[in-house]
């Protein structure tokens, strides 16, 4: 897997803050644009307006001093341009005005490497549904057999639902990817009628979007996000889940990739556990528990809520950090996973066909009729199951079914091989969008 950079970089203090700088001359050179900001001060801002250019240890110092993260540094940015030009910095906006829309262009950073993640995940996916399109195995409901499956169909589904995903994290884009410049309250109080202009021209130099009505509290965009990011860690968690389920001794159908070296404990030198999946099922459950976070941030008071506007930011930056360790560990996690066919196949066959009475009993309704046959061939099931006879030759001793099947159709319909419905097809037409979209 190509590597990518931690989205916890992104979000580093210094990385946000560096941000807030670049909307800093982005907004100086749209008022300079709208002629509000002289020329000369618009280019003396954008050029000094690196972190770099600052005594960082003396803007944290002031932050502690003030219980302000924006003041300091419209200060230090004003003091590095000079008492002629620094005046201008900071120019008819508020603090969440430069925040906001310099975190949207992290999120927005986040974003695209969460989306490639994504997509890393439905590439491996694509793979094990077209390699395991016929490697057969048990399907499973309420925790018991069902009827025969492909693993291939299995690892499709997942794609499936992680396709859906991706389509809504994109649909999303043109609501989440916006900036924020309407002053105090939203309303352009302090830059007037210029002020549509102006956000428009610091989210084109930010590659954003303007925001419709830049209200300080409309934030259910993020919300939306957060919520989004909630659905593909739960996605993610169901996988991981299955593994460990299908990793557990007494199945033993799959395995995580795991070096000779692994250790699984201190005490049990056996022990091969399904850490990566359970390192998934962690940081997922965290990030469906700031997705309450996210929704109580949208609820507002007034025309702002500073304590909501730190719940919001908590949620966000939180939920993108574990989303992204998330699917880099499922696909990591996917790229190793081992398969054991063989395992699957003893699996199957071991309730003696009863994993296909549904066929039995499909076939027999074709003159017995539907219900009838359920209850014929559920009958023959439960005594196999109390007796431990055969299934096949409890049906063949049961006159209503012998009367209808030979010994040998019976056996045929008990092939699981039989029963795999469309399986192989599902997978591989899976496999085959998946591709295309990637392509």
């Amino acid at each position: 897997m190509t590597t990518q950079p931690s989205v916890s970089e992104l979000f580093s203090p210094r990385a946000r803050r560096q941000r807030w700088l670049d909307v800093e001359a982005a907004l100086a050179q749209a008022e300079a644009d709208a002629g509000i900001v002289p020329g000369r001060a618009a280019a003396a801002i954008a050029a000094n307006a690196r972190l770099d250019h600052l005594d960082y240890g003396r803007l944290l110092a002031q932050e502690a001093a003030t219980g302000h993260v924006m003041v300091p540094l419209v200060a230090a940015l004003s003091d590095a341009v000079g008492t002629e030009d620094g005046g201008w910095v900071h120019w008819g906006v508020t603090t969440q005005n430069i925040q906001q829309s310099g975190d949207t262009v992290g999120v927005a950073q986040a974003h695209r490497l969460l989306i490639g993640r994504l997509e890393h995940v439905l590439g491996r996916l694509a793979d094990l549904a077209e390699t395991h399109a016929e490697t057969q195995m048990a399907g499973r409901t309420h925790n018991q057999h069902a009827v025969p499956i492909t693993f291939g169909y299995k690892a499709a589904v997942w794609a499936d639902v992680l396709l859906r995903h991706r389509e809504r994290l994109r649909a999303c884009e043109p609501r989440l990817l916006v900036a924020l410049l309407g002053g105090a309250a939203g309303t352009f109080a302090a830059l007037g009628r210029p002020g549509l202009d102006i956000q428009q021209g610091v989210a084109d130099r930010l590659g954003l979007a303007p925001m419709t009505l830049p209200s300080r509290t409309n934030v259910d965009h993020l919300a939306e996000w957060v919520c989004l990011l909630g659905l593909v860690a739960a996605t993610s968690q169901s996988i991981a889940e299955e593994v460990v389920r299908l990793m557990s001794t007494e199945f033993g159908e799959v395995a995580e990739a795991l070096p000779d070296t692994d250790v699984g404990s201190s005490t049990m030198p056996q022990k091969r556990n399904a850490k990566l999946s359970m390192a998934i099922v962690t940081d997922a459950s965290q990030v469906r528990a700031l997705v309450p976070l996210a929704l109580e941030a949208t609820i507002q008071s007034h025309e702002v809520d500073g304590a909501r506007t730190a719940m919001m930011d908590r949620a966000v930056e939180q939920s993108a950090i574990l989303t992204d360790a998330v699917l880099d560990r499922l696909g990591r996690l996917l790229d190793g996973l081992e398969l054991f066919p063989d395992r699957m196949r003893a699996n199957l066959g071991m309730t003696g066909g009863l994993i296909t009475a549904e066929a039995v009993m499909m076939r027999l309704a074709d003159t017995l009729g539907r219900q009838e046959a359920h209850r014929v061939v559920h009958h023959a099931a439960t005594h196999a199951v109390r007796t431990g006879e055969d299934f096949g030759s409890v049906l063949a001793a049961d006159p209503a079914v012998s009367s209808a099947l030979s010994p040998s159709e019976i056996a045929e319909l008990l092939d699981p091989a039989r029963h795999l419905g469309l399986s192989a097809d599902l997978a591989r037409n899976t496999a085959t969008r998946i591709r295309r979209l990637l392509a």
